[in-house]
């Protein structure tokens, strides 16, 4: 069965990019075969897959963003290959709603990264409301999972958006730290989890409140990991 997984947020830079990429380079390389649809007319995603190295596992990739090729029909456009397990939707911060629906319809799990800031606070805020009623016709099914990216533990920041998220009965799945390990993993066509693990260590810790949420049968969204699993975030 394909788990289709949605990658969203209106606020742009919230490192919805970053997300997909590293979900998508996770379950190729733990063996699940695995597509990645790039929304985004900046194509950050579909120039990532263009440079991954030919000897890590194969994505298979399609920019969506951008209309099909001449005798080309969108849904001949938007094919899954058979037998994809998981499928990765990384989208822009601008979204029509026609768009929206295609990209929610029948999703498996959205993911909403926050940055520790009060204006993303604020427009994210905004943008779940408008979510919900969405996923009430499109994906009922659908669970959400909140991810603080980019955080620095130690930070006034980081605490007031932990409060807030708390105040809003959104707790986190988990906080993912501002390294520059996504920036080298980015850069070289891979993700956290395709990296030297002694360098990555804490990183991937990290993500297995992610990956553990995302495999939970069944999804379930009142699960925040964050506090207890984030101790060593930098």
């Amino acid at each position: 069965m394909i788990r289709k997984i949605v990658v969203i947020n209106s606020k742009g830079g919230c490192g919805k990019t970053t997300l997909s990429t590293n979900l998508a380079s996770y379950y190729a390389s733990h063996g699940y075969p695995t597509a990645l649809f790039d929304y985004d007319p900046q194509d950050s995603a579909t120039r990532w897959l263009a440079q991954r190295p030919e000897d890590l596992t194969g994505i298979h990739g399609v920019a969506a963003a951008h209309p099909p090729e001449e005798n080309i029909t969108r849904s001949f456009q938007l094919r899954v290959p058979p037998g994809t397990q998981r499928l990765i939707l990384d989208t822009p911060a601008s979204l029509k709603r026609m768009e929206l629906i295609e990209i929610l319809r029948d999703a498996w799990a959205i993911i909403v990264p926050i940055l520790p800031s009060t204006i993303d606070s604020c427009v994210t805020s905004d943008f779940l409301k408008d979510l919900d009623k969405e996923l009430r016709l499109y994906a009922p099914d659908a669970s959400i999972a909140i991810v603080a990216n980019r955080v620095r533990r130690n930070t006034r920041a980081f605490q007031t958006l932990m409060k807030f998220l708390e105040d809003k009965g959104m707790p986190p799945v988990t906080c993912l730290r501002d390294s520059q390990n996504y920036v080298q993993a980015s850069a070289d066509g891979m993700g956290i989890h395709e990296m030297k693990a002694n360098f990555t260590r804490v990183d991937r810790e990290h993500w297995q409140s992610l990956i553990d949420w995302l495999e939970a049968e069944p999804l379930h969204s009142d699960a925040g990991t964050c506090d207890a699993e984030n101790r060593s975030i930098a």
